[in-house]
This record gives structure tokens, sequence and C-alpha cells, in this order.
């Protein structure tokens, strides 16, 4: 059998059309992790006044010189000051407060000495100290956070800050997910047959997909029957944007799914990818509908969803990028054990602020050893003319902490 090689693949999967158009509008408290569906545009300055930073007196710089300066009152913050300093004057200002107009520098409380109606300069500051100037964090016209961005805490309170009460967020694309196999048991049932294995696929499918913004609808297991899998996949793929399933993609008498999804109407846009794992991948596509068929084993349906699922969730929520991958520094030697792209866990830290990788700990082995993905985990990408890598080399490496 021809496998497509993985950069093909990937171009292919990239020029797919997807719709990537929808929006609505949340309430900001209900955005965290939602994906922006356009800019955020500052419509003011930040601060929009000059302000204190700091507790203590607001002044003209040039006084600081005579030593002693009065001290005409107290500044609250959030008082709308109108008192204009003077040559030879000064006002408490508090931490957040408006400057006084005329003042160009705030002396901290503990730099003089208050007696009297004024303070002793203590200790000279210099010009402006202490004051955010206007515009300080942002100017009107500047583009905060942009299109695509997956909203997290400091989104939340940027958008806050500028009184976003509702927000234009992609609307989540629908991922149907299944787990085939009469093998299979779902979660919580339970069997007398020793030849039935416990299903982790579509729930660590599930995860995947919903930390990369998608809603996933989980539709279970399906035994391995030709009709019973036809019927399973028309309705879910009714009411999904992405129809994910597992097992029957392979060359045996019994993986139906490869001769289901054709008779569905759907476009296969290709079967077999040379890769590991996971080389079995099929992915097509009905009307603005997608079907990916992957793997039975854990560990490979988990990769192939990452490689194939989540650039289709990131096209339509309008992402950048599917997930984060960077150079990396191997510290001991690596043998590929295939003449295809290898997808290999390895453990990533971080050194001198540089990535580095090992396989301490990690289990050589079948496709289905999901525990090598634990901890802090990376999948190290070794391309089809890779043989032997040294310690020292410089690979890619996906990150796994985040999508």
């Amino acid at each position: 059998m021809d496998f497509l090689s993985y950069e093909t693949s990937q171009n292919m999967l990239e020029l797919l059309q997807v719709n990537s158009k929808r929006f609505e509008r949340v309430p900001l408290s209900d955005a965290l992790g939602r994906v922006l569906a356009s800019d955020i545009t500052a419509e003011f300055n930040d601060p929009q006044f000059a302000t204190a930073s700091m507790d203590g007196y607001a002044l003209k710089h040039e006084d600081l010189a005579s030593g002693v300066i009065s001290v005409l009152g107290d500044n609250p913050a959030g008082h709308d000051e109108k008192r204009e300093i003077k040559t030879g004057e000064c006002i408490k200002t508090f931490t957040g407060s408006m400057m006084p107009p005329g003042a160009d520098t705030l002396i901290q409380i503990e730099n003089v000495t208050y007696e009297d109606g004024k303070i002793t300069i203590n200790k000279v500051v210099a010009l402006g100290n202490a004051v955010r100037p206007i515009g300080e964090g942002y100017k009107s016209g500047d583009i905060l956070i942009t299109k695509g961005t997956k909203i997290g805490f400091a989104e939340i309170g940027v958008m806050a800050g500028l009184n976003q009460v509702m927000v234009k967020v992609a609307v989540r694309p629908r991922v149907g997910v299944i787990a085939t196999g009469s093998e299979i048991l779902d979660l919580g049932e339970n069997s007398d047959n020793p030849a039935q294995i416990r299903s982790s696929n579509n729930y660590t499918l599930e995860a995947l997909f919903t930390s990369a913004g998608a809603e996933v609808i989980q539709l279970g297991t399906a035994p391995d029957n030709r009709d019973e899998l036809m019927e399973t996949f028309e309705t879910a793929l009714a009411s999904v944007d992405i129809l994910v399933s597992t097992g029957g993609v392979s060359v045996g008498d019994y993986d139906f799914v490869k001769d289901i999804v054709p008779r569905l109407g759907a476009e296969v846009v290709y079967k077999g990818v040379g890769i590991k794992p996971g080389r079995h991948i099929l992915v097509a596509k009905k009307e603005e509908k997608f079907i990916l068929a992957l793997p039975g084993f854990a560990y490979s349906s988990t990769v192939t969803g990452i490689l194939y699922v989540l650039p289709l969730i990131s096209k339509m929520l309008g992402k950048s990028a599917p997930y984060k991958m960077v150079a990396a520094k191997l510290q001991e030697n690596f043998k590929k054990r295939s003449r295809f792209t290898e997808f290999t866990a390895c453990n990533v830290v971080v050194e001198d602020g540089e990535y580095m990788i090992n396989f301490e700990g990690k289990k050589v082995g079948s496709s289905a050893i999901l525990v090598n993905m634990l901890n802090d985990s990376a999948l190290m990408v070794a391309g089809e003319e890779d043989k032997f890598l040294e310690a020292g080399t410089y690979v890619n490496i996906i990150l796994l902490e985040s999508f």
C-alpha cells in the first residue's frame, strides 16, 4: 500500500475549506476559553490622565531644590482634582489618583517629613517619578488582542478594563467522537469476557478536542457491525461539524469504518499516511462536514487526533495555529524504528531558556501506550529521512501543555 507523505497530508489538510466565519456574542463572564472572532481595540488611552503610582506628594520637580514645600491638602483616589499646583506647593496624592494640574512629579511619603502643613525633602527623586503617563498601558486605537486568540485570564482583565460587556467569539465547532470495536467496553460497563478491553479513546479525544475549543458530542462505543455503524455514523453526521471515530480503518476483516465512509456520500480526501503511529488514518469530507477515522490504539488515536483533528478545529475557530511547535535539543541518542515520519513521546525540560528532551521512563512497544504522554511530555518529530539522531541534535517537538 502506498502512503501519502506526512508533509503532503498536512498541506492537503491546510487546503481544505472550512466554515470559519460563524460567531456569537457572549457575556464577558462566559468568555473564558473561547476564541475571539474580532480584534479588541482600545477606544481610549490607559490611563486617560497622568496617575500617581504610589502614595506621596504631587509637586513641581523644580521645587525639590527648595527643601521645604507647602501642602494644600489631600487628593484621594477617584477625586476629580481641580486645584492647580503652583511654585512652592504640593498636594498629598494617593495611589491611583489623578495627578493635580501643574504637577509633574510625585515624591514618596517615605522621602519626606511632614510637619505643620509643610514637607521637608529628605531624598530627592527624578523628574516624573511615580507618575504613570497618559497612554502608558495602551493608546486609543491600539489593537490589544487579536482575532483568533484563546481567551485567558489576562484577556478577561483587559476586556473588563475596556468595559467589554459582550464579547464576539467564534462558534465552537461540534465534534462527535465514537470508539468502534466489539472488543471494547465503555466507561462503567462490565463483562465476564476476558478478551474485552476498556475504552479510553473516546474520553481522551473528548478532553483533547474540548481543550482545543470544540463542543464535543460523546457518542460512546459501537460494535463491529456494518449496519449498526452505518446508522450511527449517519445519525451523528447530521448534527456535528466533524465526526471522529477510532478503530476499524486497518485492513482486517472486521474493519468496516473505511467501507462505510464512502457509502455515506463522503469524498475520501486521503487514506493512509506515512506516519508512525497512525498510518491507516482516513480523512473524508461531505459538503461542509468532515469525517476522520483514526486508529484504535490509544496512543495512535491521540497522536493522530492532535495532528489531523486539531488543525480542522483550529481553522473553524479562526486560530492561527492548532498547537505550539518548538525546537529542542536531544539529551540522548535516538534511533528511529520505522521508515515513516515518527511522533515519539518524550520528556521536556527547559534549561537556560532552551528546550531539552529525553526519553527516561518512556516505554518502548506498541501504539497502545498512552501513559507515555503523562507528566511533562511532548511529541518529538523525526522525519522520514532521519535514521539515527545523536545527543545534541536539534529536533522539532509539539508541546502538549495547552491547545
